[in-house]
């Protein structure tokens, strides 16, 4: 029986041999993974939502109040619009032929009635002319004639008495008592009007409206010719007509006479109402249609070379609106997906820049859903504001990007602002000029923003984008032939003023940038380095050689970052706090104990350990404690990274050769428990203490001895692995080597040894 495997052929061979994934399946293979399939939907959603914010499925409407056209603008399609003046003039004829509104009060009518009454039964009571008042008999004129004649005696007696005969009889007196009444009972209840307030064009002068007393019940219409007291000719007829219905004898000159004792006595009922003559002409006005002026496709809307005025915008505003209301809905899909399509697309492609140039974004889902919120939040923003009231569109990119590049890169900014220049040309204006104005603003902002070292910085990064902006505008202005006037240059300084409106703006919001995003700028870091700070403070009183120390490395890391441009402040003021933790246990670092006995000789190596790694955890908690900035806790966290306790591990395994019998001596247990340093700053940190610590133990810190004592702590942390995730080259580690040895050579310069203490007044001097 043999054993072993068979021999395979060549063909079995070559099937079985398994060649590396190729380009398109790793490439689907990430695509798979869930992460970045979440990804992917996130970037899809934030296209979407901008898709809606710019109404995607519409062209934009382009034109603003003052642009010059430099072609006839005609109409598309048909449409309507509303001729203000005719509209305006139509609404006055109306407000002219209101009806003016009275209140009536008939009570003073029902009094001269019931007065009438009584002088009339107290006339009629006397037997003869004599028996009564002569004021009486002249308010019925039985003294003296209409033609001013004066009757004789005998005259006036014979007209009283036949006056008397209208109210002989039992049922004279009921008739005349009837007569009267209906006499004045459209004088009761329409009222008595003097003359019209106002001159005939203010106001219809052939009828008015009498407010009923009845609550809740329309005015009534009456006619001015039927409530003007005048002369009284209305009321005679009304008394004529009455006492000739009654059947009443000598009606006509009882009318006469009851005429005359009446029309001194008459006043105006009616009171003019200005409120509700107001709201009747208002009524009147707002009844009228609105006069509308029909287009026709082809017909002129626009003069070409003359700026457009606010009526030629209401104009074209209603074409457009006309235009998109025809649009079909497969049109309005086609561009929608066509929009989609390019925002998605865009999207992806700075996706890929973030992958292999800037992983800040993509490094956690929440960092993604951030930047992408951002970005819709300021294209949502920018759209409304680039109404034409205000034109202000610039300022929301502009601190898009200024954010991103105080947050991130500048490199990244750029791209993103590219982005979101070109979402917002969708959706405001499809023309290069408005795409042009807003790379170069935002590109201004973006690259002069830099570190933020001074409160006034973010001001001149917006007086110097204003200053790209008004050039750019009126460069821009010129090129697309519009006249060089007031108009462009007022334009060209609104979006000046809106650039350096947003440099203020930057300003307000960087401490809320920086909370929201977790980063430090310049400017806070100087706040933060301040050796005030009660946990610096609090060092000095508990350490004061291990805060001397942190000075010390604060200084040479500084150096060291800046010689590869990194953030070298940054160092510094992670320097000054990466060895707070010390300052609970001070006694048991080397630094702090002075002539005291080393406390560690009592300790087993693994405890003293414990007490050493733990200096790392205690400082970050008390950062957090303090509320200090995450970069800081995390270079408290990285400044030893996997690091090994050499000098205790190095006593644990002699003390195991010493006793064969005691356990094996685990590595992991004496080493920092990390992270290893995650940025270059926080790798120049770890090289800065080891390198200040080890020098400390050189007799005679010459510059050769230095060097080599860099280079072997470097070499060492290097081949340990602790900058794999640094992102720090080989070119760069060696620009710090250089760096750090020659700040320790300034540190450690030699001295000049002055014979017989002769040199001690001459340091007293200033040496």
């Amino acid at each position: 029986m043999t054993t072993g495997n068979q021999k395979r052929t060549r063909s079995e061979r070559v099937a079985s041999l398994a060649m590396p994934p190729g380009q398109w399946e790793r490439a689907w293979s990430n695509l798979s993974r869930r992460d970045m399939l979440v990804r992917i939907g996130l970037t899809l959603l934030a296209a979407v939502a901008m898709v809606i914010v710019i109404r995607g499925w519409n062209p934009p409407f382009s034109y603003r109040t003052g642009y010059v056209p430099q072609r006839d603008i005609v109409a598309r399609v048909s449409f309507t619009q509303a001729d203000q003046v005719a509209t305006e003039a139509a609404r006055q004829r109306a407000r002219s032929q209101a009806c003016y509104v009275y209140t009536h009060d008939p009570a003073p009518l029902v009094q001269l009635r019931a007065s009438l009454h009584n002088a009339v039964v107290e006339l009629t009571s006397a037997e003869k002319l004599d028996d009564l008042d002569r004021q009486l008999l002249s308010d019925f004129q039985f003294t003296a004639a209409a033609d001013s004649h004066q009757p004789s005696k005998a005259e006036q007696e014979e007209q009283f008495q036949k006056f008397r005969t209208a109210f002989t009889g039992k049922e004279n007196p009921e008739k005349f008592a009837g007569a009267i009444a209906a006499a004045f009972t459209p004088f009761e209840e329409h009222g008595l009007l003097e003359k019209l307030p106002t001159t005939p064009s203010e106001g219809n002068q052939e009828k008015i409206l009498v407010g009923s007393n009845v609550p809740h019940e329309p005015p009534q219409v009456v006619k001015v010719s039927d409530v003007l007291i005048g002369d009284g000719t209305a009321l005679r007829e009304s008394l004529l007509k009455q006492l000739e219905a009654a059947e009443l004898p000598n009606a006509a000159d009882l009318a006469d006479r009851l005429q005359a004792w009446i029309r001194p006595r008459l006043s105006p009922t009616l009171q003019l109402d200005d409120a509700g003559t107001k709201h009747a002409k208002d009524d009147a006005a707002a009844s009228v249609e609105t006069e509308l002026v029909s287009y026709k496709p082809g017909e002129l809307l626009a003069e070409a070379g003359k700026p457009l005025d606010a009526q030629e915008m209401e104009r074209l505003r209603l074409e457009y609106c006309a235009m998109l209301a025809q649009r079909p809905l497969g049109v309005k899909f086609v561009r929608a997906s066509a929009a989609l399509m390019m925002i998605f697309g865009m999207f992806i492609l700075c996706g890929v820049y973030m992958r292999y140039r800037q992983r800040g974004p993509l490094a956690s889902t929440v960092r993604l859903t951030v930047i992408l919120l951002l970005a819709v939040v300021t294209v949502s923003v920018a759209r409304w504001a680039s109404a034409d009231a205000w034109r202000a569109e610039i300022i929301p990119p502009m601190l898009f990007g200024m954010t991103v590049a105080i947050v991130y890169r500048q490199e990244l900014a750029l791209l993103l602002s590219v982005v979101l220049a070109l979402v917002l040309v969708i959706a405001i204006s499809p023309g290069l000029q408005e795409f042009v104005l807003l790379i170069g603003v935002t590109t201004a902002a973006n690259l002069n923003v830099g570190r933020i070292r001074s409160r006034c910085k973010l001001i001149y990064v917006g007086l110097f984008a204003a200053a790209v902006a008004v050039l750019l505008y009126v460069g821009l202005g010129l090129i697309d032939n519009q006249p060089l006037g007031s108009a462009l240059l007022t334009d060209a300084a609104r979006n000046g003023l809106w650039a350096l409106a947003a440099g203020f703006l930057m300003t307000g919001l960087l401490p809320f940038v920086e909370h929201l995003f977790g980063v430090l700028t310049d400017l806070s870091l100087l706040e933060l380095g301040d050796v005030a700070h009660p946990l610096l403070q609090e060092l000095v009183r508990r350490a004061p050689s291990t805060y001397n120390h942190s000075i010390t490395v604060g200084s040479i890391a500084e150096a060291a970052a800046e010689s590869i441009h990194a953030r070298g402040l940054l160092c510094r003021v992670g320097a000054y706090f990466h060895d707070i933790g010390k300052m609970l246990k001070p006694g048991y670092f080397i630094e702090n104990q002075g002539q005291e006995a080393n406390r560690h000789e009592d300790l087993a190596p693994a405890m003293s350990t414990l007490v050493i790694i733990a200096h790392v955890k205690d400082g970050a908690d008390l950062a957090r404690q303090h509320h200090l900035p995450q970069p800081i806790i995390d270079m408290i966290n990285q400044h030893h990274g996997t690091t090994l306790v050499e000098f205790f591990y190095e006593r644990a395994a002699e003390q195991k050769q010493s006793d064969p019998n005691g356990g094996e001596v685990d590595q992991s247990t004496y080493r920092y428990p990390g992270p290893k340093p995650q940025t270059k700053e926080a790798a120049v940190l770890m090289l800065a203490d080891n390198v200040e610590s080890a020098s400390r133990t050189l007799i005679d810190p010459t510059p050769k001895r230095i060097e080599s004592l860099v280079r072997e702590v470097a070499e060492r942390r290097l081949h340990g692995g602790q900058f794999d995730e640094s992102g720090l080259t080989l070119r760069e580690l060696r620009t710090i080597e250089k760096s750090m040895v020659m700040s320790l050579t300034s540190i450690y310069h030699g001295r000049i040894k002055y014979p017989d203490g002769k040199g001690e007044g001459r340091r007293g001097k200033g040496e």
